[in-house]
C-alpha cells in the first residue's frame, strides 16, 4: 500500500485536478503532504514500536492508512484530499518501520537477508506497479479507485498480521522521549519542506538558507538533548557502528539516484517520446521489475557472498547504467538499447536495497531494530526528496545555460529566443513554451531546440547521480564489515 500510493497519485493528478478544480500547487501538495508526514515521523514510528510492540503499531498503521484511503476516495475538495493524504502518511510512518523490525526479531541471522530480500522485492514491485495500475484504474474506472483498492489490501493485511505476526518490543523502553521526538521530527520536517520548496525559491535564496540553518539548529539541539536525556529517543551509541553509518549513507545515495532517475526518465518518455503514462510505466519495467527480482536474488546470496562485495558490485552496476543513460537523445537513440541500461541499474539497485537494509538493521541488537528501521526508512525518503530536488535544480540550470545556443542553432534568435529561454522551468518539466502566434514551422524549431537542451541537461543530472552512486561504493568498501559467512553486519566500535 505504501509503495503503490507513493507513485500512483502522479498518474492520477491531471484527472484529480480537473475533477476537484485544483491548482498546480494544490496538486503538488497531494504528494508533498504525504511525503512530509512520512519523512518527519518515521523515526517516531519505529520508536513507538520498540516501546509498545511492533505488531500493535503495525496494525495501528494499517488501520490509519486504510481509513485515510477511504477518506481520500470520498474527498470532494482538494483541501480535504490533502488532509487525508497527510493522515495516510501518518499511517505509513507507523507501519513502515515495524516491517523490518518484525523481520529482525523473527528470523535468525543466517535467514535474515533472505527475508529482507523478499521484503525489498515486494516493496519495489509495488512501486513499479504504481504507474501501470494507476493508469489503468484512472482510464477504465475513476481516480477514486486508486484509493479504494487499499480497503481490500488493508483488510487482508490486518487479518493476516493479526494471526501470524509475533509480538516483540524492547522491555528496556518504558518512557517516550517527547523533547527528543519533537526536535528530531521538527528538524526532518523543516529539511524536507525546504527541499520541496527549492523548486519555488531556489537553493541559494535567503528563504532556503535560513530554513536549512533552522533544520541544522534543531538537529544540533536534538544531539545535545540525546546526550542528556534519561531515556533518549535514539541512543547516540547506535552511530558508533561504522556499518550502520555506512549503510545509512548508502541508503541515502541509492534513493537519491533511484528517485531522481525514475522521475527524469519518466519525464523523458512521456514529454519527449510522447508515450502515455501506462506506456511509460511498461517501458520502465526493465528497471523497476528487475529491481524487484534482484532484491530477492540479493537475499538468496545472503550467507554466501559478503555484504560488502554485494553492495560494491551493485553500486558499480548502478553507476555503469547511469553513465549509459547519458547517451539518450530526443530521437530515442542511445549508446545502447535503453532497456540494457535499465536492467543494469535494476540489477544493482535491487541488491543494494536488500543488503543496505540488512546492514542497517543487522548492525543493532534486536531490541533496537525499530529505531534502526525508522532511520533506514527516513534516509530513504530524504534521499528520494534530495534526488528529485537537487537533480531538478541541475536540470533547470543546465537548460538556462544552453537553451539560447540551441535556439540559435536552429535559427531562432532575438526577442523570440529570449521569450523561450525565460520558460526554462517549463522546459525542465518537458513543456515547450511556444509563444502565442508563432508559426508551425518556427514552433517545430523551438520544440527541437528545447528538447535538445532538456536531454543535454539530463546527461549532466545522470552523471551527478552516477558520481553519488560511485561515492557510495567507496563508502561500502571502507565502512561495511561482515561476519564471515553469516551475512550479518558486524558491530564496529
Amino acid at each position: 500500500m505504501v509503495g503503490l500510493d507513493g507513485t500512483v497519485v502522479s498518474i492520477a493528478n491531471p484527472t484529480i485536478g480537473k475533477d476537484l478544480h485544483a491548482s498546480l500547487s494544490g496538486l503538488q501538495w497531494v504528494t508533498n503532504g504525504y511525503l512530509l508526514a512520512i519523512a518527519s515521523l518515521l523515526v517516531a514510528g519505529g520508536k513507538l514500536g520498540d516501546m509498545f510492540g511492533r505488531k500493535k503499531m503495525f496494525l495501528a498503521g494499517i488501520a490509519v492508512f486504510t481509513l485515510s484511503s477511504l477518506g481520500c476516495g470520498l474527498s470532494h475538495s482538494i483541501g480535504v484530499l490533502i488532509t487525508f493524504r497527510v493522515l495516510q502518511g501518518v499511517g505509513a510512518a507507523l507501519m513502515m518501520p515495524q516491517t523490518l523490525a518484525i523481520l529482525r526479531n523473527t528470523f535468525p541471522a543466517e535467514q535474515l537477508q533472505m527475508a529482507v530480500g523478499i521484503w525489498a522485492g515486494a516493496s519495489m514491485l509495488s512501486t513499479a506497479a504504481g504507474p501501470i495500475v494507476g493508469g489503468l484504474l484512472v482510464e477504465h474506472v475513476n481516480w477514486q479507485s486508486i484509493f479504494f483498492i487499499n480497503l481490500f489490501v488493508g483488510a487482508v493485511a490486518a487479518t493476516v498480521g493479526w494471526w501470524f505476526i509475533r509480538e516483540s518490543r524492547d522491555p528496556a523502553e518504558t518512557r517516550l522521549d517527547v523533547p527528543g521526538l519533537l526536535l528530531l521530527s521538527g528538524s526532518l520536517f523543516v529539511l524536507v519542506w525546504t527541499i520541496i520548496k527549492t523548486g519555488t525559491h531556489g537553493w541559494l535564496s535567503a528563504y532556503t538558507i535560513l530554513l536549512l540553518a533552522l533544520s541544522a539548529g534543531l538537529l544540533a539541539a536534538w544531539v545535545w538533548w540525546m546526550r542528556r536525556a534519561p531515556e533518549p529517543l535514539i541512543p547516540l551509541d547506535l552511530f558508533r557502528s561504522r556499518s550502520l553509518d555506512g549503510g545509512l549513507f548508502i541508503m541515502l545515495a541509492i534513493a537519491f539516484a533511484l528517485f531522481g532517475v525514475i522521475f527524469f526518465v519518466t519525464l523523458y518518455l512521456q514529454r519527449v517520446q510522447g508515450l502515455s503514462p501506462v506506456e511509460a510505466g511498461v517501458q520502465m519495467l526493465p528497471l523497476t521489475g528487475v529491481v524487484a527480482i534482484s532484491s530477492v536474488i540479493g537475499g538468496v546470496l545472503g550467507g554466501k557472498v559478503p555484504l560488502r562485495l554485494q553492495l560494491t558490485t551493485g553500486l558499480l552496476l548502478v553507476t555503469g547504467g547511469l553513465v549509459g543513460l547519458v547517451g539518450i537523445d530526443p530521437s530515442g537513440s542511445s549508446w545502447g538499447p535503453l532497456w540494457l541500461w535499465f536492467v543494469l541499474i535494476g540489477l544493482g539497485m535491487g541488491q543494494v536495497f536488500t543488503t543496505s537494509a540488512e546492514v542497517i538493521v543487522g548492525s543493532v541488537v534486536k531490541e533496537r531494530a525499530g529505531a534502526a528501521s525508522g532511520l533506514q526508512q527516513t534516509f530513504l525518503q530524504v534521499g528520494g526528496a534530495l534526488g528529485t530536488s537537487v537533480l531538478g535544480a541541475i536540470l533547470t540550470a543546465g537548460i538556462g545555460a544552453t537553451i539560447l545556443g540551441r535556439l540559435a542553432g536552429v535559427g531562432v534568435t532575438g526577442r523570440l529566443a529570449s521569450q523561450v529561454a525565460a520558460g526554462k522551468t517549463a522546459i525542465a518539466q518537458g513543456v515547450v513554451p511556444v509563444p502565442a502566434g508563432t508559426s508551425a514551422a518556427v514552433a517545430a524549431k523551438i520544440t527541437e531546440a528545447s528538447q535538445a537542451a532538456l536531454t543535454q541537461s539530463m546527461h549532466t543530472a545522470f552523471l551527478v547521480a552516477a558520481g553519488v552512486s560511485l561515492a557510495a561504493a567507496v563508502v561500502a568498501v571502507l565502512f561495511v564489515r561482515v561476519q564471515g559467512g553469516s551475512g550479518s553486519a558486524a558491530l564496529m566500535g
